[in-house]
């Protein structure tokens, strides 16, 4: 069976509904279509008989009439730093090779309890650290568009695994763009919720103040479902808001709305000729259909990437110093006492970019540099958080690009980190001020690669960012 054609979550259930297709025979097609894919790198783990069990209970239930929950037959990849309870967990890192989970992921465990199938492990940067999949300890995911091209970072293994029609929906984490990025690389859906919507409980952190858990998808439909279903208080997670996810409504017609676009970032040189004519274009498909789209001045473009890199260097080194060769995980057999432990465990456990975030981490946060580096970047932060509010209060969304350019080639970046972390200067603003973002495909550029678009909205305003992209 072609289970490419299912674009959405209804369109399965309504063929299950039917008895045109069975969850086993849902289940039995994407696990086919990864065995045939296998090149790509994408899944470090399938949980091959476990889902097919999955899929033979849930069609019994269809059977006898049992209560079917909201993802009934729907198939869900994880990406490899998200815990599922007996399962290993490694984030694409040797220091955690061979670790299994103790306890689920709540965000796991809420999918589970609406008879979601969870398929598998999905490759990526290691610790989340990445923007190209490249960093992985078990080697880069390639693009299904073009397999000589990066998938994105650091979900890229979540986002190929839905472009490739591998699963129908798969999970990354967000720190700046991580989510976002792959999700336009792949010419998927990938949304990052607002900060504190979705419970972090069960998910390895790179910068808690950053992260979040977010869907990759067929469609914004499909987007909004799994993320209301994800989100809410969470007891195990003291940063969730009470505040819930409304449910979107995608059956009444859209409204006009008024969007913002930050000059600096859409006409900047950097972009790519295609990437830049492709956002003019959709630019002037919102106003053809009503919307006031009006530039705004934002003058802080500049100072994106350094104060990110600062925060999340600083939250890393800290987050990452469990990872020690005693607690759990790898432990260096070259090691003789308790100091070369540590050293050796950590120098022979993590990747190269693992290594360079921690110690760039470490310095920010060092006596004598703390005050001029992290302290100054905490008050960027909130000039940044001020701004966006300001903007949407006048404005009911930002629009912006998703990259500076399309997928690039694997290996380009990789001798110029510079150049590497400007991969996610339009994308690391959501997640500086905590605001929902989403981006979904526009086009492609000359090559067919995908180009996809952002849209940022104001704190737990999802409802009517997904409403408004489904409608556009």
């Amino acid at each position: 069976m072609n289970v490419a054609s299912y674009k959405t979550i209804s369109a399965i259930q309504q063929d299950i509904e039917s008895g045109i297709v069975s969850v086993e025979q849902l289940v039995s097609a994407y696990l086919q279509n990864i065995n045939k894919q296998k090149h790509l790198n994408v899944f470090l783990e399938v949980f091959e008989n476990e889902a097919l069990e999955q899929a033979k209970a849930l069609d019994e239930k269809h059977k006898t009439g049992g209560k079917k929950g909201k993802l009934f037959g729907v198939v869900i990849a994880l990406k490899d730093n998200i815990c599922y309870k007996n399962h290993k967990v490694s984030a694409s890192s040797r220091i955690l090779e061979g670790f299994t989970a103790i306890y689920s992921a709540t965000v796991v465990e809420r999918l589970l309890k609406e008879d979601a199938i969870i398929i598998g492990r999905t490759n990526c940067d290691e610790f989340a650290m990445g923007s190209s999949n490249e960093n992985s300890a078990f080697g880069t995911v390639l693009n299904a568009a073009d397999n000589t091209r990066v998938s994105g970072g650091s979900s890229g293994g979540s986002a190929v695994a839905v472009q490739a029609n591998l699963c129908h929906v798969a999970l990354g984490s967000d720190t700046g763009g991580s989510i976002r990025q792959p999700a336009a690389f792949t010419g998927t859906v990938g949304l990052k919720p607002t900060y504190g919507s979705v419970s972090r409980y069960g998910l390895i952190a790179y910068a808690s103040s950053f992260d979040q858990i977010g869907p990759i998808t067929h469609s914004v439909e499909d987007a909004a479902l799994v993320t209301q279903i994800m989100a809410g208080k969470d007891e195990f997670d003291s940063t969730t808001s009470s505040k819930s996810v409304e449910v979107a409504d995608f059956s009444k017609p859209v409204q006009p709305s008024k969007i913002a676009i930050l000059g600096t970032m859409v006409e900047n040189d950097a972009l790519q000729p295609e990437v830049k004519q492709t956002t003019a274009n959709f630019i002037e498909e919102l106003k053809a259909k009503g919307n006031t789209v009006e530039t705004v001045e934002f003058t802080y473009l500049d100072y994106l990437i350094p104060a990110y890199y600062a925060l999340t260097t600083a939250e890393a080194s800290s987050n990452l110093a469990r990872f020690d060769g005693v607690h759990y995980g790898f432990r260096s057999s070259n090691a003789t006492d308790m100091e070369s432990v540590y050293k050796k465990s950590r120098t022979e456990g993590f990747g190269r970019e693992v290594k360079n975030r921690i110690m760039l981490g470490t310095f920010v946060l060092s006596a004598g540099y703390y005050d001029a580096y992290y302290a100054q970047a905490q008050k960027v932060r909130r000039l940044l958080r001020d701004g966006i509010k300001k903007i949407l209060e006048n404005y009911d969304f930002i629009l912006l690009p998703a990259t500076p350019t399309t997928a690039f080639k694997i290996g380009e970046k990789t001798t110029n980190p510079v150049e590497m972390y400007l991969a996610d200067i339009f994308t690391v603003l959501a997640n500086l001020t905590g605001n929902p973002a989403l981006v979904f495909p526009i086009g492609k550029d000359n090559e067919q690669m995908p180009i996809g678009i952002q849209l940022i909205g104001g704190h737990f305003k999802e409802k009517e960012l997904m409403e408004f992209a489904a409608g556009v």
